[in-house]
């Protein structure tokens, strides 16, 4: 047998960072402040990597252990990106949307040791600091009040006290990097850990043709938080390829975003559509030059066609729809046109979910039935691949998720003999609202926390701007007198502000099937008749 004389180099985030701060020295990350912006070459960032690295080594920060961060899109944010799993420890990025109950648990569920928190999320960490088990230090970013967690460390205090240079560790690159959270559907937050190959191997998908063709030409600025969903992939791609990245800090509002493209020029980025449609409705009463941008991807929720063709008609800016979930790192298809389409038909093609891109496999399933990738088939689809995780962390309650190596997406829809995917409904009844998921029965559960409430379901129903929203269904006690303003004031302190249905309707009781549960397909099918009278919130 002849044998391989190639040597088994590991694939790991350490080797991204020698290699970005090596070849693209002068390369760019740039931290966008509202009225200027801020930058540093990525040769000083990596000088900063190391000062961090040997601050946390300092702080007892040792392999294995989970270091945490509750912060925005910043140039400190991608330090710890790449410092914290290069010294061998897990990067566990922290969502701020999440309200206390759920902050709380997937800290010490992933038993973090130190939190790197920004200045202005104190009061969000706050809440929950009496609450953690595992927690040792606060690292707090900038020098506002940070008094509300008491006695902490300063960021830039740390790094000033520390010299250049790390001796970072050797590592088997199938050892875990870092971890998000995913609240799924129902029950407590599930731990998605990704390993050093698998973010190693996403980041070369997208540095390809057939991921996002980032290089050394490229101006990326991640608009998707960098804690959600393994921030796309872009802060360790662009690093990878030599690309500046653009960091837009706290100012996503459409009105800052628009400043910031105009000043700093991107030419690629990722948000989900509601950042996109909120810009191309300021850029209906505002002049702005989207010239710079040669691509963008938008993901999260389905994109809107009539988003895609405005923005390119009006506007000369090409948006791709992408697909993928936390599991999938995230990025498992882009929808670029075939080559053998009509040009007439390109936004058909672009409306679409995603072709699958090289190193994802997919499954069409109806039960134990594998079906065909005719573009009629309809079953659940299925995904595996090298970035693709196959369990949840510390969850033995999950394994319906998983089915023989494949993930179970929970996503229902068709596969084309091209690859190409059309998700055509959800398996559960989550809402997904701007990119993130709503729970309706934890939404559920807090409205029946009300003593005046006997029953509620909570349905998405479309929305223009976030794609889905909540609509309550609530059935009262007999005799009581409650308004939906007080049932939603009752739940402002019990779920996050961004949960708050603005839809409400009073039924008599909730449909049910024959074995006792919500009968939702009911109540949807009763709102489109204009069978219920809802109450609207406009704020």
């Amino acid at each position: 047998m002849i044998q391989s004389t190639m040597p088994e180099f590991p694939l790991t985030i350490t080797s991204i960072l020698r290699h970005g701060a090596r070849v693209y020295a002068e390369s760019e990350v740039i931290t966008f402040e509202g009225d200027s912006y801020r930058s540093a070459t990525f040769a000083e960032v990596a000088q900063r990597v190391e000062k961090l690295a040997s601050a946390l080594t300092r702080l007892g920060i040792k392999q294995g252990d989970r270091v945490a961060t509750f912060c925005w899109n910043t140039q400190e944010h991608q330090e710890a990106y790449l410092c914290i799993p290069s010294m061998g420890a897990v990067l566990h990025s922290l969502n701020i949307r999440l309200f206390p109950e759920q902050l709380a648990y997937v800290i010490n569920h992933a038993e973090d040791k130190i939190i790197i928190v920004d200045d202005s999320l104190v009061p969000l960490l706050a809440r929950v600091k009496d609450q953690l088990k595992t927690v040792e230090n606060f690292i707090v970013i900038g020098d506002g009040d940070a008094s509300l967690l008491g006695d902490v460390l300063r960021y830039y205090e740390i790094l000033n006290a520390e010299t250049e240079g790390f001796d970072f560790p050797d590592l088997d690159e199938r050892t875990a990097a870092a971890m998000c959270y995913t609240s799924g559907t129902t029950g407590n937050p599930k731990g998605v850990v990704y390993s050093h190959r698998s973010n190693y191997l996403h980041s070369l998908s997208l540095i390809c043709a057939t991921g996002f063709s980032v290089n050394e030409y490229d101006r990326v600025v991640p608009i998707a938080p960098m804690f959600h969903a393994n921030a796309w992939g872009l802060p360790y791609c662009a690093w990878f390829a030599g690309a500046d990245l653009i960091m837009p800090s706290r100012y996503l509002q459409a009105e800052p975003m628009c400043r910031l493209i105009e000043t700093l020029r991107p030419t690629f980025a990722g948000a989900v559509p509601t950042v996109w449609n909120d810009i191309l409705r300021y850029a209906e009463t505002h002049e702005v030059d989207f010239s710079s941008f040669r691509s963008v991807i938008c993901g999260g929720s389905s994109v809107p066609r009539t988003l895609m063709e405005r923005f390119q008609n009006e506007h000369g800016v090409k948006i791709y729809q992408a697909w993928g979930m936390t599991e999938t790192s995230p990025f498992a298809a882009v929808s670029y046109i075939p080559k053998q389409a009509d040009p007439q038909d390109e936004f058909t093609w672009r409306s679409k979910t995603g072709r699958i891109i090289p190193g994802i496999e997919l499954r069409l399933m109806d039960g134990d039935k594998e079906l065909c990738w005719d573009g009629v088939s309809v079953g659940e689809i299925q995904a595996r691949g090298n970035w693709v995780t196959t369990a949840y962390h510390n969850d033995e309650t999950s394994s319906e998720k998983f089915q023989d190596g494949w993930l179970r997406t929970g996503d229902v829809g068709t596969v084309d003999s091209r690859g190409f995917i059309q998700i055509t409904d959800r398996s559960k009844d989550v809402i997904k609202t701007g990119g993130e998921w709503i729970s309706s029965v934890e939404l559920e559960n807090a409205i029946m926390s009300h003593p005046s409430v006997i029953e509620a379901a909570v349905v998405a129903v479309p929305d223009e701007r976030w794609d889905e929203r909540p609509l309550a269904c609530v059935a009262l006690k007999e005799g009581v007198d409650i308004t939906a303003e007080e049932l939603r004031n009752f739940l402002k302190d019990k779920c996050a502000k961004w949960w708050l249905p603005e839809r409400w309707t009073f039924i008599k009781e909730v449909p049910k099937t024959s074995v006792g549960k919500f009968d939702k397909k009911v109540l949807r099918a009763r709102r489109e008749a204009g069978e219920l009278e809802i109450i609207y919130f406009d704020d």
